[in-house]
């Protein structure tokens, strides 16, 4: 999901983890209508959801260690396991994600930016999920961590099978992870398609405006890409005038 901020990408998100009602349609997850389901069944539904927020500094518990934090889930959906049973998962899922196993008995506010968003990683993937819900994972992080998370995003999404709704405003991000792309504009789809082609072809001049506002690092190109948005700021407002 793509769109400038107030777009409606993290309400759509909410909706399809049923954290929000939808004002109108349905909101169908592994086939069942959320709507429609009993609170228990809704609950097995969620626990089939992964879900990685935008800041890890906020999503973690300050006064958890990172192995309580990861194994969190497992305590609410698995509360039968044995607290030998949850380290062992806690230490499989570590090195899924790329993170010594001796870094659960720290603290949260111990790690980078990059290790507190692997840690939400193998939070959000103990349970085994058939979802993963990414909104904004990268966002917080510098450049070159970003393309490191990402990485292991998509090498557990191939080793592990899980679908991945991605939630961004940056479409250099997008392009590069995700196969398909929905454009939002004011709580709406406004366009949808292959990234490929939705990127590199848009059909709407709202996916071409986004598009255009994305910085490049030749200047020229950039004043050229600037008189062009205002060319056609001015050109919309001459038609609302009119």
């Amino acid at each position: 999901l793509v769109g400038e901020s107030g777009s409606g990408k993290s309400t759509a998100a909410r909706v399809a983890l049923g954290l929000i009602a939808p004002t109108a349609g349905s909101v169908r997850l592994f086939g069942a209508d959320l709507a429609r389901t009993r609170a228990r069944a809704r609950r097995a539904l969620r626990a089939g959801i992964g879900v990685v927020l935008q800041d890890p500094v906020a999503s973690l518990d300050a006064r958890m260690t990172v192995g309580e934090c990861v194994a969190e889930p497992l305590r609410v959906h698995r509360g039968r396991l044995s607290g030998k049973e949850r380290a062992a998962l806690v230490g499989d899922v570590l090195d899924r994600v790329r993170l010594p196993r001796d870094v659960a008995r720290r603290a949260p506010r111990e790690l980078s930016g990059g290790q507190r968003q692997r840690v939400s990683l193998a939070r959000a993937l103990v349970l085994g999920p058939r979802l993963l819900v990414a909104d904004e994972p990268t966002s917080a992080l510098d450049v070159s961590v970003q393309e490191a998370v990402l990485e292991v995003i998509r090498e557990l999404q191939e080793e592990l099978g899980f679908a991945c709704l991605f939630v961004s405003h940056d479409l250099a991000v997008v392009q590069q992870f995700a196969r398909r792309v929905v454009v939002m504009r004011a709580g709406r789809a406004e366009e949808q398609g292959l990234t490929s082609a939705t990127l590199l072809h848009p059909e709407t001049d709202y996916t071409r405006r986004l598009l255009a506002a994305v910085p490049v690092p030749d200047p020229v190109v950039q004043r050229g890409r600037r008189a062009e948005r205002l060319a056609t700021l001015a050109a919309g407002r001459a038609e609302e005038q009119a």
